[in-house]
């Protein structure tokens, strides 16, 4: 058996809550597990990691990620397969993402395997908090943050990683309405809307409570230059399947790089179906919807998972699309990678990971 290069330090809880969990009725994001894992980097180095009992941490009032934004973060799931095993999906992927976006806020780097480590550790800490039932999951969030105590604009010289979980039952519990945002914008050119960083999710927040407060669930961003072409869906990327065609925005450096819009697009590969990743003007969205050549539009993201669209509101108007029950693709594709997730079927694409 291999040895581990690192080592790690653990507390457990003296009192469990997992006796007070409704696992018929989990709320996204409300339910904390017992644990969690805190690592400090200071010195030009990490620290070892450590897992503590979930609670609240203190933090100097001039800590740096608060008044300067320096602070990322990854999304990610656990499931429970039908075999008892907990297992990860495409772990890599967000190992590599995370080390992306620190990168790009000039923050301290951490490697993939030490990233992927300390996950692995406090996952099977709390292994009994991955729930059994195949509709729920584990989300689990790693993120980190600049942690000086300084008022002064530079990039810091102390970080702090974590990495907290929930159990959580669906994101969304029903296909959605999006519009089609022309006046905010979420990224440009040149900035900072391929990493996963905190503040982009900021400063999304007024643009979609404008459009919730009309129905909508979400937005469907474009580009900020002349708002033309599709970029993503607020909490996810977003495809269209076109005269038979898989079709989404190409990746760019206002794109969030999805491991679940890969993953849909690895499948449909898989499958023999045209895939085309490219610019995708609005007009030609609106276009195929008013001749009824778009046959299906979805979100794909690791919370939202594959999230039916069944609505576009563009400039006061409501495109409709087909009914979810027609969406023989999408329907397909979530089937085969939860099938995958949960052990259901061959992971033929070696992407689940035990814990």
């Amino acid at each position: 058996m291999e040895t581990s290069k690192y080592t790690i330090k653990a507390t457990r809880t003296k009192e469990s809550k997992i006796n007070e969990v409704d696992w018929d009725n989990i709320p996204f994001g409300r339910v904390f597990s017992d644990h969690m894992l805190v690592m400090d980097y200071k010195d030009g180095k990490w620290g070892e990691p450590e897992i503590i009992p979930f609670g609240d941490m203190g933090l100097h009032p001039a800590t740096s990620a608060i008044h300067y934004g320096q602070s990322v973060f990854e999304g990610m799931k656990a499931y429970r397969t039908v075999d008892g095993d907990a297992v990860t999906f495409r772990p890599e992927m967000n190992a590599k993402r995370f080390r992306k976006s620190a990168h790009r806020m000039c923050m301290a780097d951490i490697s993939e395997d030490l990233f992927l480590y300390c996950l692995d550790e406090l996952l099977k800490f709390d292994d009994e908090w991955v729930p059994k039932k195949h509709t729920n999951s584990m989300y689990v969030r790693p993120f980190m943050f600049a942690t000086d105590g300084y008022t002064g604009i530079k990039p810091s010289e102390t970080y702090r990683f974590m990495i907290f979980t929930c159990p959580v039952g669906s994101y969304y519990t029903e296909a959605i309405n999006l519009k089609i945002e022309e006046e905010y914008s979420r990224a440009a050119e040149g900035g900072v809307g391929a990493a996963k960083a905190a503040g982009n999710y900021a400063a999304s927040l007024y643009p979609a409570k404008l459009a919730q407060d009309n129905g909508f669930h979400q937005l469907i961003w474009t580009d900020a230059q002349t708002h033309e072409y599709v970029e993503e869906a607020g909490t996810m990327n977003i495809l269209f399947v076109i005269d038979g065609v898989l079709v989404t925005p190409a990746e760019s450096d206002t794109i969030l790089a999805g491991i679940t819009k890969r993953s849909v697009i690895e499948v449909a590969k898989d499958w023999g179906m045209p895939v085309e990743e490219r610019k995708v003007t609005v007009k030609e969205v609106i276009k195929a919807i008013e001749e009824g050549r778009m046959s299906e539009a979805f979100g794909a993201g690791t919370a939202a998972t594959i999230a039916p669209i069944k609505m576009i509101g563009f400039r006061g108007k409501e495109y409709h699309l087909p009914g979810v029950e027609k969406r023989t693709f999408s329907k397909k594709v979530v089937e085969d990678l939860d099938n995958m997730k949960y052990g259901r079927t061959e992971d033929r694409f070696d992407w689940v990971h035990k814990v």
